[in-house]
């Protein structure tokens, strides 16, 4: 995984959602797949007081070197929003770079996400989905997070839907195998509708 001109590739990650939707575990989770491609990978959020439904912001990185950056991400090249609450009141497109993408977890299309808050970010890919109906409908319950990483895996097409079901698959083992199957269903149908919205 190097690029033809020898450049160390790195590519930077801001999640943002609320407390207990799993934002942490959605970095650490691509954190994993993208090690089982190759990639050096560093995961982590940051901390405060954070509580049940407050937002909360965590941050992956993925090169083709080993990474030495360890502070907060504040140019990222994808936001990944697992809660549309957080629009608004979060800064959440601070800082992100020329040309970078928003996927958003957001009940209605890219176009009205975009004239609504990112009106001045013309340069900006935006891609929706309505990753809290998918949770419901597959979980039972609003997580978004594995929705989301399915979204963001099919948008970038940085790790392979095979890889990433892998590591769901092991990631959510503990839980039973009822449970992880269903986050492996959740993530190729997110992947899956983001794919043609690229």
């Amino acid at each position: 995984m190097t690029n033809s001109g020898g450049m160390t590739i790195l590519i930077e990650v801001r999640f943002h959602g609320r407390g207990g939707q799993g934002v942490v575990t959605a970095a650490d989770i691509l954190a994993v797949a993208g090690f089982k491609e190759g990639y050096w990978t560093l995961s982590f959020p940051m901390f405060g007081a954070e509580k049940r439904g407050t937002p909360v912001v965590s941050y992956l990185r993925l090169s083709d070197r080993p990474i030495v950056e360890r502070d907060e991400i504040y140019n990222p090249d994808y936001v990944v929003i697992l809660d549309p609450t957080v629009i608004g009141p979060v800064k959440v497109e601070a800082g992100i770079k020329q040309n970078g993408m928003i996927i958003a977890n957001y009940p209605k299309s890219a176009e009205e996400l975009r004239k609504e808050y990112f009106s001045s970010l013309n340069s900006i890919k935006i891609i929706t989905l309505n990753a809290t109906k998918m949770a419901m409908d597959i979980l039972g319950r609003p997580i978004t997070n594995t929705a989301m990483v399915g979204a963001f895996a099919g948008a970038t097409k940085l790790i392979k839907l095979q890889t990433l079901k892998e590591t769901i698959l092991e990631w959510f083992e503990e839980k039973g195998e009822e449970i992880a199957k269903k986050n492996a269903e959740l993530v190729e149908m997110a992947y899956k509708e983001v794919e043609g919205k690229v």
